[in-house]
């Protein structure tokens, strides 16, 4: 007996080991089926929500505006809080974005002779790229926490409850404002960062790469032409829109205590980066379909 109790005891022994990973493995199929059910169908509802957004958004700029209803007060103001958090930090990265391009281009330049071309480098990468992508990114990293934890507060704090109840959209009196101030600043932003970035790289290229500024300017102007500027504008607008949709959305469903406050605003910093890049490549593909490079 004793030697029957030893062996299934081994035997237990050797076979726990190949229980416990069935059993992990088990584990791990159920949670990943119902991570597979479950996500689609959190994600699609969150694009319905936030499409939901935009579209009462728009509504209520369009009624407000018409009606004379619109806060301008409140639109200026939010105007000026935006531009604290991000005027500064536009012009500090747009500096070293127009000289990093200059001297990265400047040198393969010099070995090829073509130093005249210097000022095309600056319009095709700052104006192109560097500058909306530039204002997307403060805007989603600044703008978006800001809208994000000033919302986010409200909620955990209940005040858009408590809005809700007196009979007003939280929407209409909190989101419209922030929206149309967001609006209104992208397009300076891009502006500033343009100018910044041609300046430092037409500095860099007259005393470093011994550019005369004359032909600086001439293949700036040739290659760089309105229609690369209005692309720009349109995408730092389009970066605006995609980020106080998703940042107000995040601080409006903001729950949890300061906790939440917290994951409104990452989310809404990690998302709004994700659909500036996707929406940059899709404008970017557009904009080579129907207006191709070409000399101005």
């Amino acid at each position: 007996m004793s030697t029957q109790l030893a062996s299934r005891e081994v035997e237990t022994a050797q076979n726990e080991p190949q229980q416990r990973g069935a059993l992990w493995g088990a584990s791990v199929l159920a949670w990943l089926s119902a991570y597979i059910r479950v996500k689609p169908a959190q994600s699609l509802a969150t694009i319905g929500r936030s499409a939901r957004l935009a579209g009462n958004v728009l509504r209520y700029c369009a009624t407000d505006t018409i009606s004379g209803r619109l806060p301008v007060g409140e639109v200026v103001e939010q105007m000026w809080k935006l531009l604290k958090v991000t005027a500064l930090p536009a012009l500090l990265m747009a500096i070293p974005i127009g000289a990093e391009v200059s001297v990265q281009v400047g040198g393969i330049m010099n070995q090829v002779g073509a130093n005249s071309l210097a000022g095309a480098a600056s319009g095709l990468g700052v104006v192109g790229q560097g500058a909306p992508m530039a204002a997307g990114l403060l805007m989603s990293g600044a703008a978006a926490s800001a809208i994000a934890s000033d919302l986010g507060a409200r909620s955990i704090r209940e005040e858009i409850e408590a809005i809700r109840v007196m009979g007003i959209d939280p929407v209409q009196r909190l989101v419209v404002p922030r929206f149309i101030a967001m609006i209104a600043i992208a397009p300076m932003l891009c502006i500033i960062i343009i100018a910044a970035g041609v300046g430092a790289g037409l500095l860099i290229s007259a005393n470093i790469n011994d550019v005369v500024p004359g032909s600086f300017w001439q293949s700036f102007g040739a290659f760089a032409t309105p229609t690369d500027l209005a692309f720009s504008v349109l995408k730092s607008v389009l970066f605006a829109t995609t980020v106080v949709v998703i940042a107000s959305l995040r601080g409006l469903e903001a729950k949890g205590g300061p906790k939440g406050v917290a994951n409104a605003v990452n989310a809404s910093v990690v998302l709004s980066v994700f659909c500036i890049f996707a929406t940059n490549l899709l404008v970017s593909q557009l904009q080579m379909m129907f207006f191709p490079a070409q000399l101005a």
